[in-house]
């Protein structure tokens, strides 16, 4: 086993949000390595969801998804707009299908000018239906700032940015153990190149495994791990375009924000995710899934033909809270909660995860400091 002496931070998984950390923390002058398990960035959770730029529209008040979101998605139109990531704010329409859905859209605009999202408005169904002619409303929120991003685009750039501080990114590096020491925290790494690692500081961003890499990690207290769920979603697509400008989501439901309507950004229409608790790993699309998505679609887009889906891809959401359980906020466990000096876990890093990531790697170079 080769050794490093010592390093000063190790961030653990180059998905979106451990890149984002990496380079906010070489741009801070540190000196950063990111061990990824994979042979390539993003691989996971990061490459399989809607890649939408969320508002911060559905998460209570107070709650780090509503801090980091609205905060994260000021951010990362900023820095698209100066680093030439694809784009677009597209705007998204909330659908109500009946007035029994009405209350819902009231509360959920109520908590979004709780979160400080200033710029969404209730439309009445003729109105939406004047935006959207194929679409079903009786009444929808019109959320302008919500768009779309090319997701490896920006995990491509934030890489560079951080490659350009001095960032090293070791692939095939899975972290199988570690230790916490008086002088750091030691990380064993396998893989084809094994290494022993001595880090001042540790960031575990590892998504869907994080919480079985901080088991790994010796003198980790237990009772600072919380549980993780998988609830997988499945994506179905549209064959043929869609007719609809605007991202079309109807009103949320338990464990996700329904089928909803996407967009890529060369207008390619996608529906989904679903909700599909699972215990393993396992991103297949049973083509029989597709069969419950002509209702929840037709609901708002009675238009949808049959046969018209096709099985796409799917995702994994890493969640602190099984089914029935309520939404988890995002865990950023620090040295505060834990009590070892120099690491950050991140748990339960789901949506919106994409869209908070550069602001999520702003509240962990705070707790390192």
């Amino acid at each position: 086993m080769s050794q490093i002496d010592k390093i000063e931070c190790a961030v653990i998984g180059a998905g979106v949000i451990g890149l984002a950390v990496a380079r906010r923390l070489a741009a801070e002058g540190r000196d950063v390595i990111v061990l990824e398990s994979e042979n390539a960035i993003g691989t996971g959770t990061s490459s399989r969801n809607s890649e939408i730029i969320h508002a911060g529209i559905y998460y209570p008040k107070d709650s780090l998804k509503a801090e980091l979101c609205v905060a994260g998605k000021k951010m990362l139109y900023t820095y698209c707009g100066t680093h030439g990531v694809p784009h677009k704010a597209c705007g998204k329409l909330i659908v109500a299908t009946d007035e029994a859905q009405h209350g819902t859209l009231r509360d959920l605009k109520q908590k979004a000018e709780n979160n400080g999202v200033d710029d969404i408005t209730w439309i009445e169904g003729a109105d939406a239906r004047d935006m959207e002619p194929a679409l079903n409303a009786s009444a929808a929120l019109l959320s302008p700032s919500s768009g779309l991003i090319d997701s490896h685009a920006l995990m491509l750039s934030f890489q560079g940015d951080a490659e350009a501080n001095g960032m090293m990114l070791a692939y095939h590096a899975p972290v199988i153990g570690g230790e916490v020491g008086d002088t750091g925290i030691i990380l064993e790494t396998g893989g084809p190149s094994p290494m022993e690692i001595l880090c001042e500081t540790v960031v575990n961003s590892g998504g869907l495994f994080a919480q079985k890499t901080a088991a790994t990690i010796r003198g980790m207290p237990a009772e600072h791990i919380p549980a993780c769920f998988y609830a997988k979603g499945n994506y179905f697509v549209l064959n043929g375009r869609a007719p609809f400008k605007h991202l079309i989501y109807p009103v949320p439901e338990e464990g996700g924000l329904g089928v909803h309507l996407t967009l890529d950004l060369a207008g390619q229409a996608r529906f989904g995710p679903d909700v599909e608790w699972i215990d393993e790993i396992d991103y297949q699309v049973d083509p029989r899934r597709g069969d419950k998505f002509y209702d929840a679609v037709r609901s708002y887009w009675p238009g949808l033909a049959d046969a018209s889906l096709t099985p796409d891809y799917s995702g994994i959401r890493p969640k602190l809270g099984g089914p029935g359980s309520p939404v988890a906020d995002f865990v950023i466990s620090g040295p505060e909660d834990h009590g070892i000096k120099g690491l950050v876990n991140l748990f339960g890093i789901e949506s919106p995860g994409l869209t908070a990531a550069m602001a999520i790697a702003a509240k962990v170079a705070e707790k390192l400091d």
